[in-house]
């Protein structure tokens, strides 16, 4: 008699495969969209932030930004040498001011892209993760204001001879050295959420951190170096400082990290 024939499953089908390939395809668009929007509402938060400190910009610009200068001894003289200066100044003022102010909401729309790609205990995680990173950068920002800004400029005012030469500067070059100054100090001291990130994905190590501390500390001596934009070993020094805090405290954050990424 004739044999029962086994149920053999299909192949399958070209269309199914071409229909699943679009499925992929309308998926990495999606990410393109999501994408756009997170921009966007960053750049939004930019915007407002920019309209805040356009409210409060003179005094901002006198009271904040050009009020170490005032506080050297002597004074530092701070001119105009272009026509349309100030203006341009404020404008400046105004875009990296609101970039300042809106740090957190950059923050915040990052993670909310990278999340569908995070374990469900670290998406709980994430108002944490943006608090403390924000919380770093704007640390820089104070540090920098209160402790490396008046020392350098300072050094600046009391260099050279008194009689002969007069220290007048730009004030485009003044805002310059002031700004550059306050941002890269601020991403200076995201090390400890660098180190988190780091050890999470299994880059980093407590014991590798250990192992080459002192490469770091020449490191971190060469990076305060160059952040500091002038000769002045003084606030070199200062920020090199707080370096090594932050890497005594990234070393604890990379063992904390990894001792929960076991126990999970």
């Amino acid at each position: 008699m004739f044999k029962k024939e086994k149920n053999i499953k299909p192949p399958v089908d070209e269309a199914e495969e071409i229909e699943n390939s679009h499925d992929k395809e309308m998926g990495f668009l999606d990410h393109l969209e999501e994408l756009r929007w997170r921009i966007i509402k960053a750049f939004i938060g930019v915007i407002v932030g920019g309209v805040i400190v356009g409210i409060f910009i003179s005094w901002i610009v006198n009271n904040v930004l050009f009020a170490p200068a005032k506080a050297t001894t002597p004074p530092l003289n701070i001119i105009n040498l272009k026509p349309y200066g100030q203006f341009t100044l404020y404008l400046e003022v105004i875009l990296i001011g609101g970039l300042i102010i809106s740090i957190p909401n950059i923050f915040y729309q990052f993670w909310r892209f990278i999340e569908p790609a995070l374990k469900e205990n670290e998406r709980k995680n994430i108002s944490s993760i943006v608090f403390f990173t924000s919380l770093c950068f704007l640390g820089g920002i104070v540090f920098s204001y209160y402790f490396l800004i008046p020392p350098a400029l300072g050094f600046f005012a009391s260099f050279g001879s008194d009689s002969i030469i007069q220290d007048n500067i730009a004030a485009n070059e003044y805002l310059k050295f002031v700004l550059s100054l306050i941002i890269a100090s601020g991403i200076v001291f995201e090390l400890p959420m660098a180190s988190f990130f780091l050890s999470k994905v299994g880059i980093l190590k407590p014991q590798f951190m250990r192992k080459y501390r002192r490469h770091a500390i020449i490191i971190i001596l060469l990076v305060a170096g160059i952040v500091t934009p002038g000769p002045d070993i003084t606030s070199q020094i200062l920020l090199s400082i707080p370096l090594l805090v932050l890497y005594e405290v990234s070393i604890l954050i990379c063992k904390y990290s990894q001792k929960k990424e076991i126990t999970e």
